[in-house]
């Protein structure tokens, strides 16, 4: 499986409103699938933060298998199960996010930008004895 490379633009404002965009959309979603509404009682439910950080693991965990196996997906057969589920990973990380309140896509810009400045981050460094390497 070859990764696909695009090149990126530098239009990191808008990035962070379109990540963040994106993650009230999840959230959206969540609350109209019923997710923060007890089912019993039809009031408003305080989700479980801990679970769901737990469930954003399960996805990456769901991705690796099917990176493993090369399995196509099973509920959208014609992708790969690797992208759906880091696609699901990500819904999950909106929702989470919007839902704690966080400045998801600035903080992902902001962080890029400080990995972009970090020595440990560069080739050379990765490369030296103790470097961060896979």
């Amino acid at each position: 499986m070859m990764p696909v490379f695009r090149i990126a633009n530098d239009n990191t404002p808008n990035h962070a409103a379109a990540i963040n965009l994106f993650a009230a959309d999840c959230h959206a979603a969540s609350r109209k699938a019923g997710w923060y509404t007890n089912p019993t009682t039809g009031l408003a439910l305080e989700r479980n933060v801990p679970e769901m950080l737990c469930l954003i693991h399960s996805e990456i965990s769901e991705a690796m298998e099917g990176y493993r196996k090369d399995l196509p997906d099973d509920k959208l057969p014609h992708r790969r199960a690797v992208e759906v589920e880091l696609a699901d990973a990500m819904i999950r990380i909106g929702d989470l996010a919007t839902y704690l309140g966080c400045d998801l896509g600035g903080a992902i810009v902001e962080k890029m930008a400080f990995n972009a400045t970090r020595e440990d981050h560069k080739l050379e460094a990765r490369k030296a004895a103790g470097g961060k390497a896979f």
